[in-house]
């Protein structure tokens, strides 16, 4: 038995990999002339090969890859250009590496390609799914921020089969939940206004581990309050990317290296205080099975004003693509209409990140004529539900087997 990191500390028990699986790593050229890299396990009589992917992290060892491979299907993982640094995530540019993936295992012998997208996984292929199969000239032109991204002349191959396990909506559809509308001075973070404050006593919060209770109008407030934090992001975004702009068309008309500098400077943005859903803390708000606190850990109180949390930094192109729920394009519910292949929908019962109303959303939104919904016990992670469980992973993973074997074989 090994064990598979997944996100922020997970580790989760995995199986061991067959003994006579090949290992192979590759380096990708994109369309766009980038590198990214990706390692092909396969096991003799491999005819399907099942794609895990993330905007964001390196899932080289996720816990599926051994289940998989035990089933007799070979598994690629793979990276995209902003893997372990998410600073400069534009997801429109993840297409591009996700697509040269699709181009390699088509290039290979292969009887048929699924995409398995777990949390950020999903909604980053179904957005892949929406695109490939448009056809080129109907493809994004530009990112959120105006720049320009050339998905027409991609090749990007449609895949056979679509598996999602434990999707979230995307990571600006999440963030819209996650972020604390509280803060007042985005230059300060422990600014407060106490009226929407998610941590204080007088708005229903209750320390851990006892659930919290927050009115129906606080919660409404809150809400608002978070649409209006991620509006105002978008407006100073906007002006950053907008400043950069004048000083590169000013560096050509004038030559002067000061205005070049000043086209390159990134701007970053620094995000306080993104870990406040309120059903970290009130477990009665879209129950299910889930532990008390979040992805991040048992006290969100905390983890929401420390260092570790999604969209701490940014490039303001980086955040209008990948972290705005008002202006990214990589939205779950937007891409899975056209997700028009089998698709397998997993569900997790104690899902930190994905709860019971948005896979239900989800599921229905995919496209697919063929499409199966399945609910398992486990973790937005894929850890066990309680102590002594089976992994979720290892649950999902037999429902992902008999999937494959019923649809691939």
């Amino acid at each position: 038995m090994t064990q598979a990191r997944l996100g922020a500390g997970r580790y989760i028990d995995a199986a061991e990999a067959p003994s006579n699986t090949v290992t192979s790593a590759h380096e990708l050229t994109t369309a766009d002339g980038a590198k990214v890299s990706g390692v092909l396990r396969t096991v003799p009589g491999a005819e399907t090969v099942v794609a895990l992917m993330h905007p964001r992290q390196d899932l080289t060892h996720h816990v599926l890859v051994p289940e998989l491979l035990a089933r007799g299907y070979a598994v690629w993982t793979q990276g995209t250009r902003s893997v372990n640094n998410d600073i400069s995530l534009v997801h429109e540019q993840a297409l591009l590496d996700a697509a040269a993936g699709q181009v390699f295992l088509r290039s290979r012998s292969f009887d048929h390609v699924v995409t398995l997208g777990h949390s950020g996984g999903g909604t980053l292929f179904a957005f892949y799914h929406e695109q490939a199969g448009l056809a080129p000239e109907e493809r994004l032109t530009s990112t959120p921020a105006g720049r320009p991204i050339d998905l027409a002349s991609a090749d990007m191959p449609v895949p056979d089969g679509a598996i999602f396990m434990a999707p979230h909506p995307g990571q600006g559809a999440l963030l819209l939940r996650l972020i604390d509308p509280s803060v007042v001075d985005e230059s300060d973070p422990m600014s407060i206004d106490p009226t929407l404050d998610p941590f204080d006593a007088a708005n229903g919060f209750v320390e851990a581990p006892q659930s919290s209770t927050y009115s129906s109008d606080f919660i409404q407030r809150f809400h608002a309050g978070q649409r209006d934090r991620v509006a105002r992001l978008d407006v100073l975004a906007r002006s950053r990317v907008a400043e950069a702009s004048d000083a590169r068309r000013r560096f050509k008309t004038s030559g002067d290296p000061v205005d070049r500098r000043d086209g390159l400077a990134p701007r970053i943005l620094t995000v306080y205080r993104t870990d406040a859903d309120l059903r970290f803390t009130d477990l009665s708000i879209s129950p299910n099975a889930r532990p008390y606190g979040s992805l991040f850990g048992r006290r969100p109180d905390l983890t929401n004003y420390g260092l570790v949390g999604f969209a701490r930094l940014s490039t303001p192109d980086a955040w209008l693509s990948t972290w705005s729920g008002l202006s990214s394009n990589a939205d779950f519910i937007r891409c899975a209409p056209s997700v028009t292949v089998p698709s397998l929908f997993v569900e997790l019962t104690g899902d930190q990140a994905c709860f019971p109303e948005d896979a239900s959303r989800m599921f229905d939104a995919l496209g697919s004529m063929d499409k199966t919904l399945v609910a398992v016990e486990g973790t937005h992670f894929g850890g066990p539900i309680r102590h002594g469980a089976p992994t979720g992973a290892s649950l999902a993973a037999a429902d992902i087997g008999a999937w494959l074997s019923e649809h691939f074989t």
